[in-house]
């Protein structure tokens, strides 16, 4: 029989899909973006392990990490698909610390959609 899998490795598993998921929706998900996300996860795993509870922080804090990866190398991710008017603006993950983030369009002040589950709002359909 198989260990299980521990709670920091759940917490990690389930950042990755969620950020996979966004990034899938945005139509971004290429290899090298795929693997800032890897890259996030793995510095992420030393960060939970020194603060276990933590662990229920960290799919936010992936997504935090990739948005600022990407804005360093490709630009604004994900796009505000709230506002249609002014310049094309990034969404923020909300709370930046702390369990169920969302991405938020700081401009309009509202949700728009748990992280994970952005293609609802971008007009595609849920995975789940």
């Amino acid at each position: 029989m198989a260990d299980p899998i521990s709670p920091l490795e759940q917490a990690l598993h389930a950042a990755r899909a969620l950020v996979l998921a966004d990034l899938v929706a945005g139509e971004v998900a290429k290899a090298d973006v795929v693997s800032l996300v890897e890259d996030s996860v793995a510095q992420r795993r030393w960060w939970v392990e020194q603060w276990p509870d933590g662990a229920r922080y960290v799919a936010g804090l992936v997504a935090q990490d990739v948005q600022d990866a990407l804005l360093e190398r490709y630009g604004r991710w994900p796009l505000c698909p709230v506002c249609g008017y002014g310049d094309p603006h990034a969404l923020d993950v909300e709370p930046e610390l702390g369990p169920d983030p969302h991405w938020v369009c700081a401009q309009a002040g509202v949700k728009v959609a748990p992280v994970g589950a952005l293609a609802r709002a971008l007009g595609g359909t849920a995975s789940s």
